[in-house]
């Protein structure tokens, strides 16, 4: 365990895994924007947190003064890790431009509409069951038995990945965002297991090519040359580690809303129309996910004095609750009609996985509020949060009601 001094004031000593931050961090961002709209620490570094949507937008679209060569915040600095450029650890998501928009594109047609929607059949069997092993129980856990197993589930078929691994992802998940917070040295031991299993599926998909996203990416060319295996890497573990947690996080969320505001799962329930404007609002309000830049160079910015290699955590849910821009904006409203918010980001990294995440959100949902048209949580004590850039429930038991 990591042991770290308590924050005193998060306007000048912000840590995204302090346990007031992973508990509750509404009243610290609400607190923020009105007395300090961009934090500073000295943990991990040194690194910045805009509070308010204007300076996450200002952040987020200028790749001219900030990069994403790393985006997940930790106790290790840019200049000792060699960072590969231009293509990042993870493209396209590291990724500058101009080769970022080389990188996007080629994930973008897995993650079409068309390919997307006709996963729903699939995604369908999958929630119903994973309800049916809870059949007959009085308390069921919306998080360890549900929300966790199915974004697993579908990228890992995506990638090509074993039916058998699904436990060792949500385990890379944990290394890859939740350990943020360990010392260096630790971070590359604990990364070996890692790199050995995408070592070792990119070898075998090599051997035995089949239809999956793996394959395509050993497979597809660029200027008549296939990527670099960093950049397939990459890429490999990117959607992995992404497309489970942000969704699992997202599912989960929805999930404990429900269970604590039965007038909106009563509405949900008998007006199954609102399905879609109560999507939205899940993903304003409960967003999951922070990103990380870094500053490229010494300057001044939203009126503080920034130095290279400074982090910058995009809080993209601390806009979505911005009352400048957002009317009622600490209100969940599940018939919201205008909804612009910032959950899968903004500007060039605007997350290309949006499509799969509203429907693995939406029919997790449905089928669950089919099965369970009443509950509760079942002892609030016992609800836990992933700390770390996506933040979510994982603990969840739900008393089920009559």
């Amino acid at each position: 365990m990591t042991i770290k001094p308590p924050v005193e004031d998060f306007a000048t000593d912000w840590d995204h895994t302090d346990e007031r931050w992973v508990q509750d961090p509404y009243p610290i961002w609400e607190d923020l924007r009105s007395r300090c709209p961009v934090a500073h620490t000295d943990r991990y570094g040194g690194g910045w947190f805009p509070a308010t949507h204007a300076g996450v937008s200002a952040v987020a679209n200028d790749t001219e003064n900030f990069t994403s060569r790393t985006v997940v915040i930790g106790n290790g600095r840019p200049e000792e890790d060699a960072l590969p450029a231009p293509i990042g650890v993870a493209p396209p998501i590291t990724s500058d431009p101009p080769f970022h928009q080389i990188a996007r594109r080629l994930i973008l047609p897995a993650f079409a509409p068309g390919p997307v929607n006709a996963l729903e059949p699939r995604i369908r069997e999958l929630c119903v069951g994973l309800l049916d092993q809870m059949k007959g129980q009085e308390v069921v856990n919306g998080g360890m038995d549900y929300a966790q197993y199915i974004p697993a589930a579908v990228i890992s078929r995506m990638l090509g990945f074993p039916e058998k691994d699904d436990d060792i992802f949500r385990e890379f998940v944990h290394i890859v965002l939740e350990g943020v917070d360990h010392p260096r040295e630790e971070r590359i031991e604990e990364f070996a297991p890692i790199e050995e299993y995408f070592t070792a599926q990119i070898q075998d998909h090599q051997e035995r090519p089949r239809d999956d996203l793996t394959s395509y990416l050993l497979n597809v060319e660029v200027g008549g040359e296939k990527l670099a295996i960093e950049h397939v890497f990459g890429t490999m573990l990117l959607v992995l580690v992404a497309g489970i947690d942000t969704t699992w996080s997202a599912i989960g969320a929805s999930l404990l809303h429900l269970a604590t505001h039965p007038d909106d799962l009563e509405r949900l329930v008998n007006e199954p129309e609102l399905m879609p404007f109560a999507i939205e609002e899940f993903l304003r309000f409960y967003a999951p996910v922070t990103m990380a830049r870094l500053v490229k160079h010494d300057m001044d910015y939203l009126g503080v004095p920034m130095k290279e290699y400074d982090w910058i955590l995009l809080g993209f849910p601390a806009a979505n609750r911005d009352p400048a821009v957002f009317k009622d904006a600490d209100k969940f409203i599940i018939d919201r009609l205008e909804n612009r918010h910032l959950a899968f980001g903004l500007g060039i990294h605007r997350c290309a996985g949006s499509n799969l995440a509203r429907l693995e959100l939406r029919v997790a949902i449905e089928e669950f509020i089919k099965r369970y048209p009443r509950f509760e949580v079942a002892d609030r004590r016992a609800v836990t949060f992933a700390q770390g850039q996506v933040r979510g429930p994982r603990n969840l038991p739900f008393r089920v009601l009559a």
